[in-house]
């Protein structure tokens, strides 16, 4: 599902209930929900500059990541720092609105980061980037983890705009995602593609089933990944940026988890955060 955000929505920087209710039931029966109209543009183009020099820094490394580790696809984040981070990213209120909704008070973001799909990129194989949380159900459980993906460009079938299986969160079978189970599922609901529009969240339940397909384009399609999580589902982990853009964070109903070092006391440099996707 599609939801466009209207100018009165823009204004109050709030959602209708009618647009909160739509893109949590997406959410709980197909798995995904894109949310239109909600980021700045210039911020985008202000993050794509750097993200591609970024990639390039990364590709003649041949630090290849993702899911199969296959050439082409770059586990590459966003720089954690300014003049990079922006509230209407890290902190988007139409983003949270929905995420609360779904998740509860006390949710929490457990990850910044995200992939780049780099022209003449292969296939990924068929994964969830979450499992169930309990074995042997009947019946899934809520959704309890989701994957806010933010690019800072169109997505397009032309640039290789992520694969996703709807409903495929709902799958308690516990089998791994081979060839037999794929074709199963293809013929209760075939995959479409991601796309959406430059400005635009794709929020997806952890366990929906997706994939990194081949970029046909010229130009590196980046896409910026968070994980809002319920609020009893614990992580020994903080999320680092650099001081100095902790006001894009403040005043949000999301626990961001975050951590504001001193590069310069810690003798980290700017390009860090490339090579340690942990860190």
């Amino acid at each position: 599902m599609v939801i466009t955000v209207q100018p009165e929505e823009l204004a109050s920087e709030k959602l209708t209930d009618t647009h909160v209710d739509r893109a949590v039931q997406a959410i709980r029966i197909d798995g995904y929900v894109v949310l239109e109209n909600i980021i700045n543009p210039e911020h985008l183009d202000i993050l794509r500059e750097r993200m591609d020099a970024d990639s390039q820094i990364l590709i003649k490394a041949e630090k290849w990541g993702g899911a199969g580790g296959l050439k082409g696809h770059l586990q590459q984040g966003p720089p954690p720092f300014a003049p990079y981070i922006f509230r209407d990213i890290v902190a988007n209120p139409y983003v949270i609105q929905v995420t609360k909704a779904l998740l509860g008070a006390g949710l929490y973001n457990n990850f910044y980061n995200g992939n780049t799909n780099c022209p003449g990129s292969t296939t990924q194989p068929l994964h969830r980037d979450g499992n169930h949380l309990w074995a042997d159900q009947e019946v899934a459980h809520p959704t309890a983890e989701v994957v806010v993906n933010i690019s800072p460009q169109d997505t397009s079938e032309e640039n290789g705009s992520v694969e996703i299986w709807p409903g495929s969160h709902l799958d308690v079978s516990g089998r791994r995602i081979d060839e037999e189970h794929e074709a199963e599922r293809r013929n209760i609901a075939p995959p479409i593609r991601g796309n959406a529009k430059k400005g635009s969240a794709l929020i997806r339940d952890m366990r929906l089933w997706h994939r990194g397909v081949p970029n046909l384009s010229d130009e590196p399609r980046h896409m910026i990944a968070m994980i809002h999580r319920v609020s009893w589902l614990k992580s020994n982990r903080r999320l680092k940026y650099k001081t100095g853009c902790e006001v894009a964070f403040e005043d949000s109903d999301l626990d961001h988890n975050a951590e504001f070092i001193d590069f310069a006391a810690e003798k980290i440099d700017d390009y860090h955060y490339l090579f340690n996707p942990r860190f």
